[in-house]
C-alpha cells in the first residue's frame, strides 16, 4: 500500500513530536519531515516530496495562513490540512477562501485525524463538525450583513472600511476630501444602520464582511 508523504509544521515541540509520533505508528502514513516555522516548512517543500503539509496557523517567521497562500500558488497539487486551537469564525472563512483542504482543532481524536488525512488525500475536503458549524453561522451572518451592507451608499461602505483601517476622523476627513463634520455624520449613520454600538462594532462588522482582506 502506499503511503501517504506528510510534513508537519508547528512551533510548539511537544505538540509537533506528539502528532509525528501519533501518525508514525500508523501503517499508510509517513513523516517526510517536520518544521517549527513557516519557512522551514516551505523550505522542506522544496526538497521533499510530500503529499500533505499539516499546518498549525500560529508560528513564526510565516505564519499558517502565509505558508498556505503560499503553497496554493506554488504547490497547486499538495493538499494543506489547519490542525490548531483557532476557532475564529473568520479565520476559517479566510482560509477555506484560500483553499485548504481541511480544518481540525487540535483536540481532535486520533481516528479523525486519520480519516481526515486519508480523505484529503483522495481529493476531497474535510472539516471538523465544530469547524463546519462555526463556518456556517459565519456565512449565514454574512448573508444577513451583505444585505444590511446594500442599504449603505458608497461613500459610508468607503468610511466603514477606512473605520476598520483605524484612521481617526480627521485622516478620513482629509483623505475623502471632506470636513470632520461630514465625517462624524457618516459614522453616525453607520452605527445606526448596522446597529452596532461603537467603533468596535465597526470593526468588527468590516472584518466578519472581510472588507479588510
Amino acid at each position: 500500500m502506499e503511503t501517504t508523504k506528510i510534513i508537519i509544521a508547528d512551533d510548539h515541540n511537544m505538540f509537533l513530536e506528539g502528532i509525528a509520533s501519533l501518525l508514525s505508528n500508523s501503517d499508510d502514513v509517513e513523516i517526510v519531515g517536520k518544521a517549527s516555522n513557516g519557512k522551514e516548512a516551505l523550505s522542506l517543500l522544496e526538497k521533499t516530496k510530500t503529499d500533505i503539509i499539516v499546518l498549525d496557523i500560529s508560528m513564526p517567521e510565516m505564519d499558517g495562513i502565509e505558508v498556505a497562500k503560499y503553497i496554493k500558488k506554488k504547490y497547486p497539487d499538495l493538499k494543506t490540512l489547519i490542525l490548531s486551537t483557532h476557532s475564529n469564525s473568520h479565520m476559517i472563512a479566510k482560509l477555506i477562501r484560500i483553499g485548504i483542504d481541511g480544518y481540525l482543532l487540535k483536540n481532535a481524536e486520533k481516528d479523525e485525524l486519520l480519516y481526515a488525512i486519508k480523505k484529503i488525500k483522495s481529493g476531497s475536503t474535510y472539516y471538523s463538525k465544530e469547524v463546519t458549524e462555526i463556518h456556517n453561522e459565519y456565512e449565514s451572518n454574512l448573508k444577513q450583513n451583505l444585505a444590511t451592507t446594500t442599504e449603505l451608499s458608497n461613500r459610508e461602505k468607503e468610511i466603514l472600511i477606512l473605520i476598520a483601517q483605524q484612521l481617526t476622523a480627521a485622516e478620513i476627513a482629509e483623505k475623502t476630501f471632506i470636513s470632520l463634520n461630514t465625517v462624524n455624520t457618516h459614522k453616525r449613520n453607520l452605527l445606526s444602520k448596522l446597529n452596532v454600538k461603537n467603533t468596535a462594532g465597526l470593526v468588527k462588522y468590516a472584518i466578519e464582511l472581510g472588507l479588510l482582506d
